[in-house]
Formats: structure tokens, C-alpha cells, sequence
């Protein structure tokens, strides 16, 4: 198992520092250790007292640590001051540790001071020598750059100057450009960049951390730098995605995301072979459209169709019964799981759905039974969606859940030209749909 040091502050409120990098560094897979630099009495509205370890006991922490397990890469957060981070240095020239990650936290997002003058003057003299990767955002970057950066070119610029101070690698971060973010990393001959959709979310409390531990849980593991980093910035993407709105300030990134979506694998395929062996038992072969049925299950923090499992090549009626080709399997069908991903943005618990034959009869035996019912008109489409698969129906579901403001158990549509009528059921879970399936 690839091994990871973090040499960092702790922080209280488990959003960043020696918390964010240990939740990150387990949940790819790697074995963290620390080396806590800093005690804060932190929450999500920021940092209300901090402490300061005595670097003799950061010292010893490293020596405990590296004398007996080792680590494959270390990283290390906030450091405080000179004092510190020279004792830092002195230990990773000792254990002579190779890859070396460093996150120059200097300021909290909400400004407080995490490393004073003397501690970044130290920084530049001990620890760029030994660095492998240098991980800035803007404002870090200004400050050892001497200049303000405004754009890509300058983070271009800024990258350049801080690679003659030691580092192999700089990659300066741009989240804090107005426009869509751009990473830049600098190898001593090129620019690379590195572009990411923006997150629409106020919760990105331990950001930095996060990224910076999971490129040295990747390095610590043997991959190349652009891989790593990579593949960093698309865990980072996710963790910031369904980032969790607790606390009363700015929140904490969800690094549970990436685990129970893999977690989650087997269970999705398992829960829907359980589901079909129950709808076989059932005479429901009435209730499948010419179109043939499926059914779909989604994965928890699902993003594409390739999160979502279905049966391929559809549910077949089979005179009153019904049958499948094969089992379960993920990015089986475009349709259907389209429709759990357009439900799954408004409510993120309704991650299963199936679709059944419409008739008049069978809706109002649905809302009988005390389940919520709504229409959608497919002739409302827009032009631009009528040809892209899986699109109408998305567009439909979505048009419905913001006129309701919620996600109804059932969503019919009458058909148009070309289209066969359908009811589709939405749920939590494919157990459900079978309870009411049985029901009908």
C-alpha cells in the first residue's frame, strides 16, 4: 500500500489540513500518517485560536515515523513558522525523502495567518531546494512571485520564477481567476494546463489540501506528474461537486464521494438482479410497453450514464411474464439512465427508475394507491433536444420536478409522433419499484 506523510495543522472542524488529507489520502486507496505542525480551534466561519507545536515534537513526529515506516511521498500544509519549517527540511534532507509535495499555506480562506515572514523565508531557502512539486494558488504565488497575477500568462510567468528557486515541478493553481479555473504546471522546459469546469458551490473549505494530498497519494503510488494530477483534479472535482453544506460558513468538501461511489458498485448490480428475479415471479408482462421495459439503478453521486446499471437490451415480454438478455451492467441503456440523472440533480435519493406501458387505468390505480402522479407534453420539447437520445425525456422529467419543485413517484406522457406513451416510476431504491409494480 503506497505510503503518505502529511506534515500539517489540524484542523478542528475536519474540513482541511491533517483531517482533509488523511479522508483524501484513504479514500485513494493510500495508508496516511501525520506530523502535526498546528493545533486550531477551527470551524466552518474559520480559525478562532491556533497553537503552534514545538518544532523539537514536530521533529519527532517525522523521526517516529520515517525511521520505522518510511513513506512513499510526503506533503506537507501549514507550518506556521521559520522554526518549523526548517526542523521539516532538516528531517526530509535526513530520511532523504525524494518526493516531496509542498502546499505553501500561508493565509485561510477567511485570512488568517498560517505561515509568518520568517517561516517563507525559510520556505524559499530549505524546502524549495528539496522539493518535488510546489503547489501555489494565486495569492501564494504573489507573494513569493513579487507580483500580482491576473491571468494565465502571469501564472506562466510566476511558475517560471519559483521553479529557479528549487522546485523539479510548479504547478500554480488558478481557482482564483474570474474566469473558468486553469492549473498551470511548469516542468523547467513547458507549460502545461490544466482545465476544469467550475463548481457552483460556496462549501471548498480544505480545497488546496485535498488536491495536494491526492496528487501525493497518486506520486506515492509511482505515477508520473501529469497523471497524477490529472487525476487529482477530477477527485477534486467530485469531492467539490457534492461538497456538504454543514456548519454555518463555508463548508467542508465531501471526500466520502469517490469511496461510496466504488463501494456502491457491486450493491447497484446485486439490488437489481434481486429486483428482476422478484418482477419474473410477477404476471406484469401486461404492463410492458412496445418498446420493451427497463430498469435502472444509479450509484450514489452518480455523473454520467456509466453510473447508472440497467439491463441490456431491455426487459422482454414474454406472453404474461418477463425476461432478460443478461444481468445487470452499467451504461446498458442511455435512456432510462438519463432519466435517474436528471432526477438524481433534483433529488439526489432518487436514484431508481422504470418505465412502464400508459393507459388512463393504470395512472389512476398509481394515484390510488396514494403515490404522487405528473405529466409531461413531449410536443413542448425543445427543437434542439428532439434528436439527441435520452434528451427528451430528460427534459421532460426536469420541466416536471420544477413545476412540482420535487421529484413525483410516477411521470406519464401521452406520446407524440413517433413516441410511444409511457409511465415511468422514480424511487430510491429498485425494491420499491417492485413493491409498487406488485401493487399494479
Amino acid at each position: 500500500m503506497k505510503k503518505v506523510l502529511s506534515i500539517a495543522g489540524s484542523d478542528s472542524g475536519g474540513g482541511a489540513g491533517i483531517q482533509a488529507d488523511l479522508k483524501t489520502i484513504l479514500s485513494l486507496g493510500g495508508y496516511g500518517m501525520s506530523a502535526i505542525t498546528a493545533l486550531t480551534a477551527q470551524n466552518t466561519l474559520g480559525a478562532h485560536a491556533i497553537s503552534l507545536v514545538e518544532p523539537d515534537f514536530v521533529a519527532k513526529q517525522i523521526q517516529a515515523v520515517l525511521s520505522d515506516i518510511g513513506a512513499d511521498c510526503v506533503k506537507t500544509g501549514m507550518l506556521g513558522n521559520g522554526e518549523i519549517v526548517k526542523v521539516v527540511a532538516d528531517q526530509l534532507l535526513k530520511y532523504e525523502v525524494q518526493k516531496l509535495v509542498v502546499d505553501p499555506v500561508i493565509l485561510s480562506k477567511t485570512g488568517s495567518v498560517l505561515l509568518d515572514e520568517s517561516g517563507r523565508k525559510e520556505m524559499v531557502e530549505k524546502l524549495f531546494p528539496i522539493c518535488y512539486l510546489l503547489t501555489p494558488n494565486i495569492p501564494e504565488a504573489e507573494i513569493f512571485y513579487g507580483k500580482k497575477i491576473n491571468s494565465v500568462s502571469d501564472m506562466k510567468k510566476a511558475a517560471k520564477k519559483l521553479m529557479k528557486m528549487g522546485p523539479k515541478f510548479v504547478l500554480v493553481k488558478g481557482g482564483h481567476l474570474k474566469d473558468a479555473p486553469v492549473d498551470v504546471l511548469h516542468d523547467g522546459n513547458q507549460d502545461y494546463e490544466f482545465q476544469t469546469q467550475r463548481v457552483r458551490t460556496r462549501h471548498t473549505h480544505g480545497t488546496g489540501c485535498t488536491l495536494s494530498a491526492a496528487i501525493s497519494t497518486f506520486l506515492a503510488g509511482g505515477m508520473p506528474v501529469m497523471e497524477s494530477i490529472d487525476k487529482a483534479k477530477r477527485h477534486l472535482y467530485r469531492a467539490l461537486r457534492f461538497s456538504m453544506g454543514i456548519g454555518k460558513g463555508i463548508g467542508p468538501l465531501n471526500h466520502y464521494a469517490s469511496i461510496a461511489r466504488e463501494i456502491a458498485r457491486s450493491e447497484v448490480i446485486e439490488e437489481l438482479d434481486k429486483a428482476l428475479e422478484r418482477l419474473k415471479r410477477l404476471n406484469i408482462g401486461h404492463l410492458i410497453p412496445e418498446v420493451q421495459s427497463n430498469l435502472a439503478y444509479a450509484i450514489p453521486y452518480a455523473e454520467t450514464v456509466n453510473d447508472v446499471a440497467s439491463f441490456p437490451g431491455r426487459i422482454v415480454r414474454l406472453v404474461n411474464t418477463i425476461d432478460t438478455l443478461t444481468g445487470a451492467r452499467f451504461g446498458a441503456s442511455r435512456q432510462i439512465h438519463h432519466l435517474v440523472l436528471a432526477a438524481m440533480e433534483y433529488d439526489p435519493q432518487r436514484r431508481a427508475a422504470m418505465n412502464l406501458s400508459y393507459s388512463d387505468v393504470l395512472v389512476k390505480r398509481i394515484r390510488s394507491l396514494g403515490f404522487s402522479v405528473a405529466e409531461f407534453d413531449r410536443s413542448r420539447t425543445p427543437p434542439d433536444l428532439q434528436q439527441e437520445e435520452g434528451s427528451t425525456l430528460a427534459w421532460g422529467v426536469q420541466d416536471v420536478m420544477e413545476e412540482l419543485g420535487r421529484v413525483p413517484d410516477a411521470i406519464f406522457d401521452r406520446g407524440a409522433v413517433g413516441k410511444v406513451p409511457l409511465i415511468r416510476l422514480f424511487a430510491t431504491a429498485p425494491s420499491s419499484i417492485v413493491d409498487l409494480v406488485a401493487r399494479l
